[in-house]
């Protein structure tokens, strides 16, 4: 069901969200001084029935449709770059 494999120090996690929608939660292995929880984001949503991902809001409001290509592991929340960043980004 996830498109990415996870980069090294992540996994992720697959939660119900709602009849239709799963969330899906990158969780970071690394060490952390400030907690002995393992800390996770909201990497997106998929839509069980029309077999679709989408973007995430925040963590309890499901975004608009994404294409995977545009997605990356870290996130399905596409970056919104003016022309310069787009190039620096890129490259």
């Amino acid at each position: 069901m996830i498109p990415h494999t996870p980069p090294k120090g992540f996994t992720y996690e697959i939660e119900r969200f709602n009849s239709t929608f799963f969330s899906i939660w990158i969780c970071n292995h690394n060490e952390f001084s400030y907690t002995h929880k393992t800390p996770k984001s909201i990497w997106g949503f998929y839509n069980s029935k029309t077999k679709l991902y989408h973007s995430p809001i925040d963590c309890k409001k499901v975004g608009s449709q994404v294409n995977l290509s545009d997605t990356t592991p870290y996130s399905a929340m596409i970056l919104k770059l003016n022309p310069l960043e787009q190039c620096m980004y890129l490259n």
